[in-house]
Protein backbone atom coordinates (compact mmCIF):
# COMPACT_ATOMS: atom_id res chain seq x y z
CA UNK A 1 0.00 0.00 0.00
CA UNK A 2 3.15 2.14 0.69
CA UNK A 3 4.32 1.59 -1.91
CA UNK A 4 1.25 2.79 -4.05
CA UNK A 5 1.04 5.70 -2.39
CA UNK A 6 4.62 6.34 -3.07
CA UNK A 7 4.26 5.85 -6.75
CA UNK A 8 0.89 8.13 -6.88
CA UNK A 9 2.82 10.84 -5.08
CA UNK A 10 5.50 10.93 -7.60
CA UNK A 11 3.13 10.46 -10.89
CA UNK A 12 0.80 12.99 -9.54
CA UNK A 13 2.65 16.10 -10.30
CA UNK A 14 3.42 15.24 -13.86
CA UNK A 15 -0.56 14.11 -14.61
CA UNK A 16 -1.17 17.21 -12.91
CA UNK A 17 0.46 19.25 -15.52
CA UNK A 18 -0.33 17.13 -18.76
CA UNK A 19 -3.55 17.88 -17.97
CA UNK A 20 -3.84 21.72 -16.85
CA UNK A 21 -0.95 22.30 -20.29
CA UNK A 22 -2.29 19.38 -22.89
CA UNK A 23 -5.25 17.70 -22.35
CA UNK A 24 -7.66 21.08 -20.94
CA UNK A 25 -6.32 23.03 -23.85
CA UNK A 26 -7.13 20.71 -26.38
CA UNK A 27 -10.44 20.07 -25.04
CA UNK A 28 -11.45 23.61 -24.69
CA UNK A 29 -9.63 24.33 -28.38
CA UNK A 30 -12.29 21.87 -29.72
CA UNK A 31 -14.92 23.69 -27.68
CA UNK A 32 -14.10 26.66 -29.48
CA UNK A 33 -14.07 25.62 -32.98
CA UNK A 34 -17.84 24.52 -32.55
CA UNK A 35 -18.88 28.27 -31.82
CA UNK A 36 -18.48 31.74 -34.14
CA UNK A 37 -16.41 34.27 -33.05
CA UNK A 38 -16.40 38.16 -33.43
CA UNK A 39 -12.63 38.92 -32.50
CA UNK A 40 -12.27 36.95 -28.76
CA UNK A 41 -16.60 37.51 -28.04
CA UNK A 42 -17.83 34.10 -27.86
CA UNK A 43 -21.35 34.01 -30.72
CA UNK A 44 -23.47 31.05 -31.29
CA UNK A 45 -22.95 27.51 -31.79
CA UNK A 46 -22.51 26.52 -35.53
CA UNK A 47 -20.92 22.86 -35.60
CA UNK A 48 -18.75 21.79 -37.89
CA UNK A 49 -18.71 24.73 -39.87
CA UNK A 50 -15.60 26.35 -39.19
CA UNK A 51 -13.92 22.60 -40.26
CA UNK A 52 -16.11 23.09 -43.42
CA UNK A 53 -14.62 26.84 -43.85
CA UNK A 54 -11.08 25.16 -43.20
CA UNK A 55 -11.62 22.64 -46.18
CA UNK A 56 -13.20 25.34 -48.43
CA UNK A 57 -11.11 26.90 -51.29
CA UNK A 58 -10.77 29.82 -49.71
CA UNK A 59 -8.91 27.97 -46.93
CA UNK A 60 -7.37 25.24 -48.08
CA UNK A 61 -4.73 26.24 -50.51
CA UNK A 62 -3.09 27.82 -47.48
CA UNK A 63 -3.65 24.79 -45.00
CA UNK A 64 -2.30 22.11 -47.23
CA UNK A 65 0.89 24.47 -48.22
CA UNK A 66 1.71 24.76 -44.12
CA UNK A 67 1.00 20.90 -43.84
CA UNK A 68 3.22 20.19 -46.98
CA UNK A 69 5.86 22.37 -45.04
CA UNK A 70 5.76 20.44 -41.71
CA UNK A 71 5.94 17.18 -43.38
CA UNK A 72 8.89 17.84 -45.82
CA UNK A 73 10.43 19.50 -42.31
CA UNK A 74 9.95 15.89 -40.78
CA UNK A 75 11.50 14.51 -43.84
CA UNK A 76 14.43 16.02 -43.68
CA UNK A 77 15.09 15.98 -40.00
CA UNK A 78 14.35 12.09 -40.06
CA UNK A 79 16.85 11.70 -42.71
CA UNK A 80 19.40 14.57 -42.58
CA UNK A 81 19.20 15.08 -38.34
CA UNK A 82 18.92 11.89 -36.92
CA UNK A 83 22.25 10.69 -39.27
CA UNK A 84 24.31 13.24 -38.07
CA UNK A 85 23.44 11.92 -34.66
CA UNK A 86 23.88 8.44 -35.17
CA UNK A 87 27.15 9.41 -36.73
CA UNK A 88 28.50 12.00 -33.94
CA UNK A 89 27.12 9.25 -31.24
CA UNK A 90 29.11 6.32 -32.73
CA UNK A 91 32.24 9.04 -32.30
CA UNK A 92 31.82 10.08 -29.24
CA UNK A 93 31.09 6.31 -28.03
CA UNK A 94 35.05 5.59 -28.66
CA UNK A 95 35.48 8.00 -26.37
CA UNK A 96 37.88 10.23 -28.08
CA UNK A 97 40.26 12.62 -26.77
CA UNK A 98 38.34 15.71 -25.51
CA UNK A 99 35.29 13.60 -24.90
CA UNK A 100 33.58 15.81 -22.38
CA UNK A 101 34.16 18.82 -23.75
CA UNK A 102 32.87 17.54 -27.04
CA UNK A 103 29.47 15.86 -26.07
CA UNK A 104 29.20 19.34 -23.75
CA UNK A 105 29.54 21.08 -27.06
CA UNK A 106 26.98 19.29 -29.11
CA UNK A 107 24.14 19.65 -26.64
CA UNK A 108 25.22 23.04 -25.75
CA UNK A 109 22.87 24.73 -28.94
CA UNK A 110 19.74 22.69 -27.89
CA UNK A 111 20.18 24.72 -24.30
CA UNK A 112 20.46 28.17 -26.00
CA UNK A 113 17.46 29.62 -26.06
CA UNK A 114 15.98 29.21 -29.77
CA UNK A 115 14.73 32.66 -30.37
CA UNK A 116 18.26 33.97 -29.48
CA UNK A 117 19.45 31.43 -31.66
CA UNK A 118 16.80 32.35 -34.68
CA UNK A 119 18.45 36.12 -34.12
CA UNK A 120 21.73 35.09 -34.25
CA UNK A 121 21.27 33.20 -37.72
CA UNK A 122 19.49 36.34 -39.03
CA UNK A 123 23.11 38.15 -38.38
CA UNK A 124 25.09 35.64 -39.64
CA UNK A 125 23.04 35.71 -43.00
CA UNK A 126 22.33 38.89 -42.93
CA UNK A 127 22.59 39.95 -46.80
CA UNK A 128 24.29 43.06 -46.48
CA UNK A 129 26.80 42.21 -43.52
CA UNK A 130 26.18 38.57 -42.39
CA UNK A 131 29.72 37.11 -41.73
CA UNK A 132 27.86 33.96 -43.35
CA UNK A 133 26.70 35.19 -46.34
CA UNK A 134 29.93 37.40 -46.87
CA UNK A 135 31.75 33.85 -46.97
CA UNK A 136 29.38 32.54 -49.50
CA UNK A 137 29.69 35.47 -51.95
CA UNK A 138 33.38 35.34 -51.79
CA UNK A 139 33.77 31.09 -51.59
CA UNK A 140 31.24 31.06 -54.81
CA UNK A 141 31.53 34.29 -56.74
CA UNK A 142 28.03 35.05 -56.09
CA UNK A 143 26.70 38.92 -56.72
CA UNK A 144 24.06 38.40 -53.76
CA UNK A 145 23.62 36.03 -51.11
CA UNK A 146 20.49 36.19 -48.71
CA UNK A 147 18.78 32.72 -47.88
CA UNK A 148 16.37 34.03 -45.58
CA UNK A 149 14.91 35.79 -48.01
CA UNK A 150 14.41 33.95 -50.79
CA UNK A 151 11.35 32.38 -50.67
CA UNK A 152 12.88 28.99 -52.43
CA UNK A 153 15.70 28.88 -50.20
CA UNK A 154 14.12 30.23 -46.69
CA UNK A 155 12.55 26.92 -45.68
CA UNK A 156 15.79 24.70 -46.39
CA UNK A 157 17.75 27.56 -44.38
CA UNK A 158 15.17 27.51 -41.30
CA UNK A 159 15.52 23.60 -41.58
CA UNK A 160 19.82 23.60 -41.44
CA UNK A 161 19.38 26.05 -38.66
CA UNK A 162 16.95 23.38 -36.53
CA UNK A 163 19.18 20.89 -37.92
CA UNK A 164 22.06 22.90 -36.09
CA UNK A 165 20.37 23.83 -33.24
CA UNK A 166 18.68 20.14 -31.80
CA UNK A 167 20.90 17.77 -33.23
CA UNK A 168 22.30 17.19 -30.01
CA UNK A 169 19.57 15.72 -28.35
CA UNK A 170 19.24 12.88 -30.65
CA UNK A 171 22.89 12.36 -30.46
CA UNK A 172 22.66 11.89 -26.53
CA UNK A 173 19.60 9.76 -26.75
CA UNK A 174 21.80 7.21 -29.41
CA UNK A 175 24.66 7.75 -26.91
CA UNK A 176 22.77 6.44 -23.93
CA UNK A 177 21.53 3.54 -26.02
CA UNK A 178 24.80 2.54 -26.90
CA UNK A 179 26.22 2.66 -23.60
CA UNK A 180 23.13 0.20 -22.20
CA UNK A 181 24.33 -2.40 -24.71
CA UNK A 182 26.10 -4.91 -23.16
CA UNK A 183 30.05 -5.68 -23.90
CA UNK A 184 29.86 -9.23 -23.97
CA UNK A 185 27.51 -8.86 -27.19
CA UNK A 186 30.52 -6.77 -28.98
CA UNK A 187 33.53 -9.47 -27.74
CA UNK A 188 31.04 -12.09 -29.73
CA UNK A 189 31.33 -10.10 -32.38
CA UNK A 190 34.66 -10.06 -32.47
CA UNK A 191 35.66 -13.36 -31.63
CA UNK A 192 33.05 -14.45 -34.45
CA UNK A 193 35.17 -12.59 -36.78
CA UNK A 194 32.47 -9.66 -37.58
CA UNK A 195 33.85 -6.35 -38.86
CA UNK A 196 33.22 -2.93 -37.56
CA UNK A 197 30.81 -2.24 -39.74
CA UNK A 198 29.50 -5.94 -39.36
CA UNK A 199 29.16 -5.25 -35.43
CA UNK A 200 27.34 -1.86 -35.82
CA UNK A 201 25.05 -3.13 -38.29
CA UNK A 202 24.07 -6.47 -36.75
CA UNK A 203 24.79 -5.57 -32.84
CA UNK A 204 24.18 -2.01 -32.44
CA UNK A 205 21.62 -0.64 -34.94
CA UNK A 206 19.04 -3.74 -34.02
CA UNK A 207 19.69 -2.81 -29.83
CA UNK A 208 18.64 0.60 -30.29
CA UNK A 209 15.31 0.54 -31.75
CA UNK A 210 13.66 2.02 -28.27
CA UNK A 211 16.43 4.96 -28.88
CA UNK A 212 14.80 5.42 -32.82
CA UNK A 213 11.46 4.82 -31.41
CA UNK A 214 11.98 7.68 -29.04
CA UNK A 215 13.72 9.96 -31.49
CA UNK A 216 11.28 9.25 -34.49
CA UNK A 217 8.12 10.24 -32.69
CA UNK A 218 9.48 13.10 -30.53
CA UNK A 219 10.91 14.45 -34.39
CA UNK A 220 7.33 14.13 -35.78
CA UNK A 221 5.81 15.91 -33.01
CA UNK A 222 8.70 18.76 -33.00
CA UNK A 223 8.19 18.99 -36.82
CA UNK A 224 4.45 19.07 -37.43
CA UNK A 225 4.48 21.54 -34.10
CA UNK A 226 7.37 24.07 -35.60
CA UNK A 227 6.18 27.50 -34.58
CA UNK A 228 9.07 29.13 -32.87
CA UNK A 229 11.96 29.37 -35.57
CA UNK A 230 9.28 29.63 -38.23
CA UNK A 231 7.81 32.75 -36.15
CA UNK A 232 11.63 34.55 -35.67
CA UNK A 233 12.44 34.28 -39.08
CA UNK A 234 9.65 34.87 -41.05
CA UNK A 235 6.82 36.57 -38.73
CA UNK A 236 2.96 35.13 -38.28
CA UNK A 237 2.82 35.09 -42.38
CA UNK A 238 6.08 32.77 -42.54
CA UNK A 239 7.62 35.31 -44.91
CA UNK A 240 9.21 35.43 -47.60
CA UNK A 241 6.27 34.53 -49.85
CA UNK A 242 4.37 32.05 -46.92
CA UNK A 243 7.79 30.16 -47.59
CA UNK A 244 8.34 29.39 -43.92
CA UNK A 245 4.19 28.56 -42.88
CA UNK A 246 3.37 25.88 -41.15
CA UNK A 247 -0.09 24.62 -38.96
CA UNK A 248 1.15 26.30 -36.31
CA UNK A 249 1.78 29.77 -37.74
CA UNK A 250 -1.42 29.58 -39.48
CA UNK A 251 -3.00 29.11 -35.82
CA UNK A 252 -1.67 31.66 -34.60
CA UNK A 253 -2.22 34.19 -37.41
CA UNK A 254 -6.12 33.56 -38.11
CA UNK A 255 -5.91 33.26 -34.03
CA UNK A 256 -4.81 36.40 -33.01
CA UNK A 257 -3.82 38.24 -36.08
CA UNK A 258 -0.78 38.75 -38.11
CA UNK A 259 0.24 42.12 -37.22
CA UNK A 260 -1.11 43.90 -40.10
CA UNK A 261 -4.36 43.73 -39.56
CA UNK A 262 -6.52 43.12 -36.15
CA UNK A 263 -8.75 40.45 -37.62
CA UNK A 264 -9.14 37.43 -36.16
CA UNK A 265 -11.00 34.19 -36.20
CA UNK A 266 -10.98 32.14 -32.83
CA UNK A 267 -12.73 29.46 -34.32
CA UNK A 268 -10.84 28.74 -37.37
CA UNK A 269 -7.97 29.01 -35.78
CA UNK A 270 -9.51 26.54 -33.17
CA UNK A 271 -10.08 24.22 -35.86
CA UNK A 272 -6.89 24.35 -37.16
CA UNK A 273 -5.49 23.21 -34.01
CA UNK A 274 -7.94 20.28 -33.23
CA UNK A 275 -6.76 19.00 -36.81
CA UNK A 276 -2.65 19.44 -35.98
CA UNK A 277 -3.69 17.67 -32.91
CA UNK A 278 -5.42 14.67 -34.18
CA UNK A 279 -2.29 14.37 -36.84
CA UNK A 280 0.23 14.71 -33.81
CA UNK A 281 -1.87 12.06 -32.01
CA UNK A 282 -2.67 9.45 -34.30
CA UNK A 283 1.06 10.19 -36.25
CA UNK A 284 2.56 9.51 -32.46
CA UNK A 285 0.82 7.19 -31.49
CA UNK A 286 0.78 4.87 -35.04
CA UNK A 287 4.66 5.39 -35.00
CA UNK A 288 4.97 4.48 -31.64
CA UNK A 289 3.10 1.16 -32.01
CA UNK A 290 5.05 0.52 -35.30
CA UNK A 291 8.54 1.10 -34.23
CA UNK A 292 8.39 -0.92 -31.06
CA UNK A 293 7.38 -4.11 -32.45
CA UNK A 294 10.44 -3.77 -34.61
CA UNK A 295 12.63 -3.72 -31.17
CA UNK A 296 15.18 -5.99 -30.01
CA UNK A 297 15.26 -7.08 -26.22
CA UNK A 298 18.71 -7.10 -25.09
Amino acid sequence: MSRNLWITFFVFPAVLMMTLFMLLPAASALGYSLFEWNAFTRGKFIGLDNFYRLASEAYRGSFLAALWHNVLTFGVVLAVQNSIALALAAALYRRPWGFRFFRGTVFLPVILSLVIAGYLWELFLHPLFGPVTRLMMVAFHLEEFAPLGDSSMALATAILISIWRNVGFPTLVFLAGMNAIPGDLYKAAELDGASEWQTFRNVTLPLLGPSFTIVVVLSFIGAMEWFDLPYVIGGPTGNPGNALDTLALMFYRLSFGDGSAAITDVGLGSAVSVVLFIIVLIGSRLGSTLLRRREVQM
